[in-house]
């Protein structure tokens, strides 16, 4: 079953104070059939939600500043181990190869008007969804190229307009830094935000 935005505000400003058997009364009058997995679904959603209103107060520019930097660290963290892929047919080669290595996708321009990018970008972000790839759009580019080098061994100026980050042999995963930027893309797939937007501020 399918449960859209629109289902999951609908149940959870109804039911937010009533237990599972209240939603499995409501989805019976739906005429739609009942199951431990709907159940499931729908408190998932009330949780899901109710973390938002709780943190409603995070979502501000303090907290966008906050993820930014948190970005930055595990860019850098990730940097030396060789866990970054950067390029668009380089990063879709890797996503094809091994998707379940990569652990978080940015997708950076600074000039919307690129249709044949942003077809690319059309094309990277579904497959990220599908793969429960965490995915961010990143804005200032210029910072983004500070943070990697902005340039390969030969010279050559770097591919920024997609960076993935891959699962290194050490405890990445385990970095806070990645576990609020995680979080970030959880919490904006909560608000139908599949692909927040985070800009990386000069320094």
């Amino acid at each position: 079953m399918q449960i859209s935005s629109e289902d999951t505000s609908f149940y959870y400003w109804k039911h937010r104070s009533h237990p599972a058997h209240t939603i499995s009364a409501s989805l019976q009058t739906h005429n739609k059939p009942v199951s431990a997995l709907d159940i499931v679904g729908h408190q998932a959603a009330r949780m899901c939600n109710m973390t938002f209103e709780e943190n409603s107060g995070d979502n501000s520019s303090e907290r966008m500043e906050s993820v930014a930097k948190a970005l930055e660290e595990v860019l850098s963290s990730a940097l030396p181990q060789g866990c970054i892929t950067v390029g668009v047919y380089e990063a879709a080669k890797s996503l094809n190869a091994d998707p379940d290595n990569v652990v978080l996708c940015l997708l950076a321009t600074d000039d919307e008007e690129d249709v044949a990018l942003q077809i690319h970008f059309t094309l990277i972000q579904a497959f990220c969804c599908e793969n429960d790839i965490n995915i961010l759009r990143v804005s200032n580019m210029r910072r983004l190229a500070e943070i990697l080098g902005g340039v390969k061994p030969g010279g050559e100026p770097m591919d920024l307009h997609c960076v993935l980050v891959t699962n290194p042999q050490s405890s990445l995963w385990k970095d806070p830094a990645l576990s609020k930027v995680n979080r970030f893309c959880r919490d904006s797939r909560c608000l139908d935000q599949w692909v927040p937007v985070i800009n990386l501020p000069d320094r």
